[in-house]
C-alpha cells in the first residue's frame, strides 16, 4: 500500500512538472504568434502601399510598385502558410567560447566556455533557442524562433550524450495549431546539475526520439524535422559540391534525409538552387506522402518533386498509369533498347504509306526521282549525327542536290558566279512548289517519341529493328504491351530517349499580339513593350526547365538503365544527391544498372555516407525482415532497431477460398489496435483485387502492390504471401524485404498453401 501511495506521489509530480514545463512553452509560443500577426500586419500594409503607388502612372512608380508588390506577396504569403504547427524543438545552452553572435541572433560558439561547468557539476544555463521552420525575431531583433537550417539549429540535432557540445537539454515540442499539447526532453549532459534562471532544469518524458517515432503515421508522410538525428544531420548539412551518396536500410530516415537536403540547400544558397532542385521519387504514391513536407520546412514552390513515371512531362511525354510484367519491364529497361530505339527512330520514317516518287518541274522540264535513287538519299541523310528531326534540312538538301544533277543544268555555265546563281533559282523554284512540299512532308514528315512508340508497336517492325538485340519472345512481349491505352513506367523512359534521338525542329518564333486597344490607338508605337515581371519569368522557367542544378535521386536502387539516362539528362551541369539501398533494389540487374548510374554522375567526386539506425520499425519486426535479407543478399546487415514493443509479429493462414475473407479481418483487426493507418501489401497482380477485399474499411487503410510499397510507412500492415511476392520477379525476395519493413508498430503475416506454412502459420521463407 505504502508503495502504491509512493509511487501515486512520484506521478502527481511527474504531471505537476510536464504541466509547468508545457505552460513555458505555450507561453513563448503566444509570443511568437503575437510576433507573426505583427509580421503579417506589415506585410498587409506593404501590399497595400504599393497599390497606392500605382495611381502616381509614372514609369518608375510602377516599376517600384510591382518590385514591391512582388516581394510584399512572398513574405504574407511565406507567413501565412508557416503560421500554424511550425515550432517543434527547443535547446538549453552553457556558456560559448567566445561572444560572437551569426545573423540569426543566436551564439556562435559550438563548444561551451572554459569554467562553463563548475568544479561540482553545477552550471548556468546562457542561452535557450527555440528551433522551427522559419526563423522570428522580436522587434529588438533578438531571435524568437530560429530556423532549422541555420547553422545555430545544427546542436540540436547534432548533439548526442558522447558529444553534446554546448546542449544540457534538447526538447521536442508537440503542438497543434496554436496549443502547446506536449514536451519531450532528453538530457546530453546527464551528469551536470543546470539551473535556468534560478530553477534546476526540467527532464520531462522518456526521450524526444522516442516520443517522434512513437506517433502515428497518416498517408502524408509527417514533418520529421525534430527527430532527425546526428548521422542524417550530417547528410543534410553536407557540402553540395559533386556527389553525394546516402546508404542506408529500411527506417533509416533516407526519404527524409533528400527533403531536408533540399530544404537546406535552398537556404543555404537561394541564388544556386532557387527553381532548380529535383527529387526523383519511384511512385506517384511517394510523391504525394512527401510533397506535404517541403512547405513544412519554410520551402514551397522552389522544388520539383517528379515520381519517375512523369518525368518526361517536361518533354511532351505522359505520366505513366500502367505496370509492366517484370520480363516486359526487364527488355524496357535495359541497356539493349537503346539501341532499338535509335533503329526505330530511323525506321519510323519507312511506312507504307510514304511516296516512291518524286516529281517536280523546274526549267520547264519534269524531274523524277524513284524509289532506289530516294532511298540512297534517305540512307546518306541518315548518316550524320544529328537527331532525326534535325536531319530534315540534311535531306532536304540532298534531294535538292539530286533533282540538280538529274536536270544537267550543272554543264550550262563555266563562271562559278553564273553557276551558283543558276542553282539559287533552281533551288528556289523547286522549294516554292506545292508538289516538292507535300512529298517532303509524307516523305520526311516530322516524328513524335508517341508515334515511334506506336510504330514498335508492330510486332513486324519491331522485329526488324530488335533483331539480335531482343529475342522473339521479347520482341512479342514488348509490341503486344505497346497496344495498350496508357503507358508505363519503362515507356515513359523509351520516350524520353526517343525525345533526345528524335530532337525538337526549331520553331520560327511567334510575333508578340497586340492588345486590340493598343492597336487603335496607336500606342504600340510610343510606349515600350511590357517585361515580364520576375514571378512571371519565374513560372514561365519552371515550365521550360528540363535541367536542374541539383538532383536527388530517393530510392535510387530502383532505377533502370534507361530511367537513369532519363534523369542524367536533367543534371549534366548538376550537383547530385543519391539515396538508396541496394538490398530494396526491385530491379533484376544491379550491376547494368550501376553503370548507368555513373554514366549520368559523370566525373563528379563521390562522397559516402551510410545511415545505419531503424527509426521505424520495432525489433520484433526488424528481426523477421533480417531473415528475408539472408537470403536475398547473404552478408548483407541490417540497420539496428532503436526500440523493442514486445509485439511479435502474427501469422495466420489462409484456408481455402478464404484469402479475401481472412486479409479483411486482419485489417480491421489491426485498425482496433492503432490509431494510424494500415497498409496491405500483395504481389502486383493481386492490386485490384486486394482493394475489393477492403471495400468499406474507410481511408485509414490501403491496398498496395508490393513495388508501391517502397518508402512507405504505416502503423500496421499485413503482408500476403510472400512467397508469391518473393516469385513474381528474379528480384522478389528484395521486394518481399521491403514489404516486411514498412509497418511501425504491428504486421501480420498472412500464408496460403504456395507459402507451405508450418503448424504456427509461419511460411517457409520466415522460418529460421
Amino acid at each position: 500500500m505504502a508503495a502504491q501511495v509512493q509511487q501515486e506521489t512520484l506521478d502527481s509530480a511527474h504531471d505537476s512538472v510536464r504541466e509547468r514545463e508545457i505552460g513555458v512553452e505555450q507561453e513563448h509560443l503566444d509570443r511568437v504568434y503575437r510576433r507573426l500577426e505583427e509580421k503579417i500586419h506589415e506585410a498587409e500594409f506593404l501590399m497595400n502601399d504599393a497599390a497606392q503607388r500605382g495611381q502616381v502612372g509614372t514609369p518608375g512608380a510602377l516599376a517600384e510598385r510591382d518590385a514591391q508588390v512582388f516581394r510584399a506577396g512572398i513574405h504574407l504569403n511565406r507567413l501565412n502558410n508557416e503560421f500554424e504547427d511550425f515550432l517543434f524543438g527547443r535547446i538549453d545552452l552553457l556558456l560559448g567560447k567566445d561572444g560572437k553572435k551569426g545573423p540569426d541572433g543566436a551564439y556562435t560558439a559550438v563548444e561551451p566556455a572554459e569554467g562553463a561547468v563548475r568544479p561540482d557539476n553545477t552550471a548556468d544555463i546562457a542561452e535557450t533557442l527555440h528551433i522551427g521552420r522559419i526563423g522570428v525575431l522580436d522587434a529588438e531583433y533578438a531571435p524568437l524562433v530560429i530556423d532549422w537550417r541555420a547553422p545555430a539549429a545544427a546542436p540540436f540535432y547534432r548533439s548526442t550524450p558522447v558529444d553534446p557540445g554546448r546542449v544540457v537539454r534538447r526538447r521536442v515540442i508537440r503542438s497543434k495549431g496554436r496549443k502547446v499539447l506536449g514536451v519531450e526532453d532528453d538530457l546530453m549532459r546527464p551528469e551536470l546539475t543546470a539551473r535556468l534562471d534560478g530553477r534546476e532544469l526540467a527532464v520531462v518524458g522518456d526521450g524526444a526520439l522516442m516520443a517522434a517515432l512513437g506517433q502515428a503515421r497518416s498517408h502524408t508522410m509527417r514533418d520529421i524535422v525534430a527527430s532527425i538525428q546526428a548521422e542524417q544531420d550530417l547528410v543534410i548539412r553536407a557540402p553540395a559540391a559533386s556527389v553525394t551518396y546516402v546508404e542506408g536500410g529500411p527506417g533509416t530516415g533516407k526519404t527524409a534525409v533528400a527533403l531536408h537536403r533540399a530544404a537546406y540547400l535552398l537556404y543555404q544558397d537561394r541564388r544556386r538552387y532557387a527553381g532548380g532542385i529535383l527529387i526523383v521519387s519511384p511512385t506517384p504514391l511517394l510523391v504525394a506522402y512527401t510533397e506535404g513536407v517541403l512547405p513544412s520546412l519554410g520551402e514551397e514552390g522552389q522544388v520539383a518533386i517528379r515520381a519517375i513515371g512523369s518525368l518526361a512531362e517536361d518533354a511532351g511525354g505522359a505520366e505513366a498509369t500502367l505496370y509492366d510484367s517484370p520480363a516486359v519491364a526487364r527488355a524496357k529497361g535495359s541497356y539493349r533498347m537503346l539501341k532499338v530505339l535509335r533503329k526505330a527512330a530511323r525506321g519510323a520514317l519507312e511506312r507504307s504509306d510514304a511516296p516512291t516518287r518524286l516529281r517536280v518541274v523546274a526549267f520547264g522540264r519534269r524531274l523524277e526521282l524513284e524509289a532506289e535513287e530516294l532511298d540512297r538519299v534517305r540512307r546518306t541523310a541518315l548518316g550524320g549525327t544529328a537527331p532525326v528531326n534535325l536531319l530534315r534540312p540534311r535531306a532536304r538538301k540532298l534531294l535538292l542536290d539530286a533533282l540538280w544533277d538529274r536536270s544537267g543544268a550543272a554543264g550550262r555555265h563555266t563562271d562559278p558566279e553564273l553557276a551558283a546563281e543558276l542553282r539559287s533559282s533552281f533551288d528556289e523554284d523547286i522549294t516554292t512548289e506545292d508538289a516538292f512540299l507535300a512529298f517532303l512532308d509524307a516523305w520526311w514528315p516530322e516524328l513524335t517519341p508517341r508515334a515511334v512508340l506506336t510504330a514498335m508497336a508492330d510486332e513486324r517492325r519491331l522485329g526488324r529493328w530488335a533483331r539480335r538485340v531482343l529475342n522473339p519472345g521479347e520482341i512479342r512481349r514488348v509490341a503486344r504491351s505497346l497496344k495498350r491505352d496508357g503507358l508505363s513506367v519503362h515507356d515513359v523512359a523509351m520516350l524520353d530517349e526517343l525525345q533526345a534521338i528524335l530532337g525538337m525542329p526549331a520553331r520560327p518564333r511567334r510575333k508578340r499580339e497586340l492588345d486590340p486597344l493598343d492597336q487603335l490607338t496607336g500606342l504600340e508605337e510610343l510606349m515600350p513593350v511590357r517585361e515580364e515581371t520576375q514571378r512571371e519569368r519565374a513560372e514561365r522557367l519552371a515550365q521550360e526547365r528540363t535541367e536542374y542544378a541539383h538532383i536527388i535521386v530517393d530510392e535510387a536502387q530502383d532505377l533502370t538503365p534507361m530511367q537513369w539516362r532519363m534523369v542524367g539528362r536533367r543534371g549534366r551541369h548538376a550537383t547530385w544527391t543519391v539515396v538508396g539501398d541496394p538490398a530494396q533494389s526491385s530491379w533484376s540487374d544491379p550491376d547494368e544498372a550501376a553503370q548507368a548510374r555513373d554514366e549520368a554522375l559523370g566525373t563528379r567526386p563521390r562522397r559516402r555516407f551510410t545511415l545505419t539506425v531503424n527509426y521505424r520499425n520495432p525489433a520484433e519486426i526488424a528481426e523477421l525482415a533480417a531473415k528475408v535479407l539472408a537470403l536475398a543478399m547473404p552478408g548483407a546487415e541490417s540497420p539496428s532497431a532503436v526500440r523493442s514493443t514486445g509485439v511479435e509479429p502474427r501469422f495466420v493462414t489462409v484456408q481455402r477460398d478464404t484469402l479475401a475473407r481472412t486479409v479483411r479481418a486482419e485489417a480491421a483487426r489491426l485498425l482496433d489496435l492503432v490509431d494510424g493507418t494500415v497498409g496491405v501489401v500483395v504481389a502486383m497482380n493481386r492490386r485490384e483485387e486486394a482493394a475489393r477485399w477492403l471495400a468499406g474499411l474507410g481511408d485509414r487503410v490501403v491496398a498496395l502492390g508490393s513495388l508501391e510499397a517502397k518508402g512507405l510507412e504505416y502503423d500496421a500492415t499485413v503482408v500476403v504471401s510472400p512467397a508469391e511476392i518473393a516469385d513474381e520477379s528474379p528480384a522478389g525476395l528484395r521486394v518481399l524485404y521491403v514489404a516486411l519493413t514498412r509497418a511501425t508498430q504491428q504486421l501480420t503475416v498472412v500464408s496460403a498453401e504456395r507459402d507451405d506454412p508450418d503448424a504456427n502459420g509461419v511460411p517457409d521463407l520466415l522460418r529460421d
